[in-house]
């Protein structure tokens, strides 16, 4: 059965590739981003490649007081809803830049968290749904290099894991992504390792075949699992030695 799917933070390489994925499933998409008329070329792609319905939504994620207006002024309650929501942002300048850093926190964890908790509550009163949230390896412990941006990521998954706790027995599933590195505009400048970068459409299919099947947590490579496990049971006295 195809339902609209929501995609929040429409503009990044994972959101289309995402987008992509579930309306070649024959899914309506909704795209909402800050300044949506910038994704008229996006939408009349996805309509003409797939023969889906394509809507376009002005989003902002930080203005969590217009949250509920903005899922009120949906052509339709979705049935997929995907947080592609996110800011990486240089660990240097959050280390000094309260404002920057601030930017980081809410983007990855505030905003996000609020708006699939509106979500959630709307989908707990007609009975069905899934909310999927794209969070971070990061998150799973902190590290020297990007501990603001993972700290964000920590307390989304968290956020995801007590969200989907409190919904297990209401028809509403939530699935949380942990993509590792990606390949994407976002991460072009760095040198990533081959074996554990994803390219955007294996993220995409990795999600829709998680929300298929229904499953809770997923690391889109599963090599990342083991190397985080490694990294998390790294004794503290030695991890603070260490510059991961």
């Amino acid at each position: 059965m195809t339902v609209p799917v929501l995609i929040l933070g429409a503009r990044s390489d994972i959101a289309r590739a995402t987008a992509r994925a579930f309306a070649a499933k024959r899914h309506p998409i909704q795209l909402a981003a800050r300044g949506a008329e910038g994704l008229a070329a996006d939408k009349a792609d996805l309509e003409t490649r797939y023969n889906v319905e394509v809507t376009l939504h002005d989003f902002d994620a930080l203005d969590v007081a217009g949250h509920e207006a903005f899922v009120d002024g949906l052509p339709a309650l979705p049935g997929i809803a995907v947080s592609a929501i996110g800011l990486m942002g240089e660990q240097a300048e959050n280390e000094t830049d309260p404002a920057k850093a601030v930017a980081v926190m809410r983007s990855n964890f505030e905003g996000p968290a609020v708006i699939l908790g509106v979500l959630a509550n709307r989908f707990v009163n007609r009975g069905s749904g899934t909310l999927v949230g794209i969070s971070s390896v990061a998150g799973d412990r902190g590290r020297a290099s990007n501990y603001v941006y993972g700290a964000a990521k920590a307390g989304f998954t968290a956020f995801l894991s007590g969200l989907r706790n409190r919904l297990a027995k209401q028809n509403v599933h939530v699935v949380t992504v942990k993509p590792g590195f990606v390949n994407t505009a976002m991460t072009a400048h760095l040198d990533l390792p081959a074996r554990l970068t994803a390219e955007p459409r294996e993220v995409a299919l990795a999600i829709v075949q998680a929300v298929e099947k229904s499953r809770n947590i997923i690391y889109v490579r599963p090599i990342w699992r083991l190397v985080m496990t490694v990294i998390c049971a790294i004794p503290e006295a030695v991890f603070k030695k260490t510059s991961i």
